[in-house]
């Protein structure tokens, strides 16, 4: 183990029914959270494995990174709660914590934020090489294309064993992805790629990549730099979720980082993860207004409708998402930048809240809002079309999932992913010559 899980006297015992085998697994704890069984010598001890789809109980990795207890509502970042980070940082601050493993000083943040501005343009023939793509294809496809392209690009440093190269690959893509999803959109639409300037900070230039046109000056407003930033923030990392996961699969193997997070953009595209904020928009135009959330509500309840309540429950929390509060204080902070006062979408989404809440099948299943029931209105609010969230989410992720790999990649205990499984096909059987067959 890499030294966060440690172990002591207790262990468990596992007895083979029907035989006079038993295997005792040493218990790892680690800083807080459950303590986990040892189970890599059961197979040599028993003969057996464990059946865990999805990996819901099992650990596959030790890490010092992030901190999640779904049933309290608790998300820390080496330590520090989310709320406290979104309210105080900013987000190269959270991808210095998050990759080096402390808060940097004045100096140490002076540095990081230079070497990640120094990245932020693309190597000039990666320009050409959104003209192999068709205009509507989705900016995912695009981002997944170009990204994983990055190794023909950046060769210089892809020696995954070198910390100096693991340094200067995070730059890379935590500077690049910003500019890669910026013109994945300008080119969706027709508009001439703006380049990054690196006299803004990163989320004020990724806005500027998004709206600015050479045919007259664009501004950033400072309020929607600052919630675009927290939003980056609530995104940055998530424990060890179905991309986070993906990334360390692909790493194990050698791969070089490119490639590992060109695997976790490909993972996150999945409705289920990182779609979505994109599910509750459609959630609600469906509904269409608040008279017709009764009829709705009834619908979810009814197991034979296949209607669902986007955007309320998780995965992993089992109470309130402890990110959905910044996030619906953001929302309100963008909806009165922008002038948005009476805002229908935000008007039902505040009711539908509200019956939800207060409605005792929701309250005993602990369906509460998350984070994707308010990202998506602020996206759209401020100008985002729907096929840009998984991107936007993409960019925010991408500190989370390098870190998550350097971290893999400088743990000698780490091997090459190699999952079980039931085998429940035919057995041993012997081929037949065609004309035999019947």
């Amino acid at each position: 183990m890499s030294g966060t899980a440690a172990t002591n006297a207790q262990t468990v015992t596992i007895t083979l029914d029907g035989t006079n085998r038993t295997a005792t697994l040493p218990l790892l704890h680690g800083s807080i959270g459950p303590s986990v069984a040892d189970i890599r010598k059961l197979y040599n001890e028993l003969g057996i494995f464990t059946f865990d789809p999805g990996y819901g109980g099992t650990a596959a990795c030790d890490s010092k990174i992030t901190y999640i207890d779904g049933d309290a509502g608790i998300l820390l970042h080496r330590g520090y709660p989310i709320d406290q980070l979104a309210e105080h940082s900013t987000f190269l601050e959270v991808a210095h914590l998050l990759l080096n493993g402390e808060l940097p000083n004045a100096a140490e943040k002076h540095a990081f934020d230079m070497g990640v501005m120094r990245h932020t343009m693309l190597h000039e023939q990666l320009r050409s090489f959104y003209n192999g793509f068709r205009r509507d294809a989705h900016p995912m496809a695009v981002m997944c294309g170009v990204v994983g392209a990055m190794s023909a690009f950046y060769h210089d440093s892809l020696d995954i064993n070198d910390p100096h190269h693991r340094k200067i690959s995070a730059f890379r893509l935590i500077a690049k992805l910003p500019t890669i999803a910026a013109w994945a959109y300008k080119y969706a639409i027709g508009q001439p790629f703006v380049y990054p300037r690196n006299d803004l900070g990163y989320a004020e230039n990724f806005l500027y990549m998004m709206n600015a046109t050479p045919a007259e000056e664009y501004k950033v407003s400072p309020i929607l730099a600052r919630a675009m930033d927290r939003i980056l923030i609530l995104h940055a990392d998530h424990e060890q979720n179905a991309s986070t996961s993906t990334v360390r699969l692909a790493g194990s193997t050698g791969a070089n980082p490119f490639a590992c997070i060109a695997a976790g953009i490909a993972s996150l595209w999945g409705p289920a993860h990182g779609g979505a904020n994109e599910a509750v928009l459609k959630m609600l135009a469906e509904i269409g207004t608040p008279a017709n959330i009764p009829d709705f509500i009834a619908k979810v309840k009814d197991k034979n409708s296949n209607v669902r309540l986007m955007g309320f429950g998780h995965r992993v929390y089992k109470n309130f998402d402890p990110r959905a509060k910044i996030m619906e204080r953001t929302c309100h902070e963008v909806l009165n930048e922008l002038g948005i006062k009476d805002d229908p979408l935000l008007d039902l989404a505040m009711e539908l809240e509200r019956i939800a809440l207060h409605d005792e099948y929701f309250v005993a299943r602990k369906l509460y809002p998350n984070v994707d029931f308010y990202s998506g209105i602020i996206l759209k609010a401020m100008g985002f079309p729907t096929s840009m969230f998984t991107v936007l989410f993409a960019v925010a992720r991408t500190v989370g999932w390098i870190s998550q790999w350097k971290e893999m990649i400088e743990d000698p205990s780490q091997r090459i992913g190699r999952p079980r499984q039931i085998y429940t096909g035919p057995v041993q059987r012997d081929y037949v010559p065609l004309p035999d067959r019947g």
